[in-house]
């Protein structure tokens, strides 16, 4: 069964602005089992975004609460609250360098933080992280609808097994190489025409043309063109019956280059506009400090 939580919110963070002056900072931490990243917030503007990686979750987060202190010559006494979000926040329990410390539900932080930054209240958030949850944002209203087990750790997973890296980086280059042509089975290769709303480069079925002696290069095009066309046909099933038309992608996947046509290419498809906000992989961390700013 799917997880269903609700929250109802007081001020709403499309038109949040704090009416008090001179205000100290809230850091928004989202920490993660190896990657952390966090962002501060002071008077409605989000500050400086940075993102660490470190062998376990208490580690990343005070590496990288100090690089973002040193970074932004920001003082201890600066800082008004702490907010922590996120599967590695589990793992610390005390305040962080003795400050005010508190935590979010990382589905409020995912729904606060993409409605704040792309300034849409009716809207799917989709959270593509190592896999990948739905949340519905109708004004206050901030709902978790369900998810998948594909996302980032999917499309690492695979690379390992048939690319023999998970190196993100080398992934990337191998995939800007590959012809996707070769690994999908697309329209054109079973029709003389285009189908009612499917044009002729439109997949048909993923990986159906994969041969055993496949190129490196196509089978990563064909890896990071799976797992966002997964999420973006599975986004668009969860908002059946809802009315809502907009999606916003957070997450590390959002920094793909592939998304910037397969998620145009699905629009076409369903009638529907993704939107991928300027600090789209921070949304999470920067909507930990609104819950304390919305509270407030």
């Amino acid at each position: 069964m799917c997880r269903f939580i609700v929250f109802y919110l007081n001020l709403h963070p499309k038109t949040f602005n704090p009416k008090k002056e001179n205000m100290g900072i809230v850091i928004g931490i989202d920490v993660g089992i190896s990657t952390t990243k966090i962002v501060g917030i002071r008077n409605g503007a989000v500050i400086s975004p940075i993102r660490i990686s470190a062998a376990d979750p208490v580690t990343s987060l005070y590496g990288a609460f100090g690089k973002y202190l040193y970074d932004n010559k920001i003082d201890l006494c600066d800082i008004e609250q702490v907010m922590m979000t996120g599967v590695g926040s589990a793992y610390v329990d005390n305040p962080v360098y003795g400050l005010p410390t508190a935590k979010a539900d990382e589905f409020m932080a995912d729904g606060l933080g993409a409605m704040y930054e792309s300034g849409k209240d009716h809207v799917i958030v989709v959270s593509m992280g190592t896999g990948t949850s739905f949340v519905r944002c109708e004004g206050d209203n901030i709902q978790h609808i369900g998810g998948i087990g594909i996302g980032g750790g999917t499309l690492t997973g695979l690379s390992r097994v048939m690319l023999q890296t998970s190196d993100i980086k080398e992934i990337q280059a191998l995939a800007r190489e590959g012809d996707i042509a070769n690994i999908n089975l697309l329209i054109g290769d079973i029709c003389n025409h285009p189908l009612p709303g499917l044009p002729m480069d439109a997949t048909a079925s993923l990986f159906a043309k994969a041969q055993y002696n496949a190129s490196r290069e196509d089978l990563a095009r064909g890896i990071i063109c799976m797992v966002l066309q997964a999420i973006g046909s599975t986004a668009v099933i969860s908002s059946i019956s809802t009315g809502i038309r907009d999606f916003v992608l957070i997450g590390n996947l959002t920094l793909l280059p592939e998304c910037k046509y397969i998620f145009p290419q699905l629009e076409r498809f369903y009638n529907v506009r993704f939107f991928i906000p300027k600090y789209s992989e921070f949304c999470t961390a920067i909507g930990a400090a609104l819950y304390y700013l919305n509270k407030k």
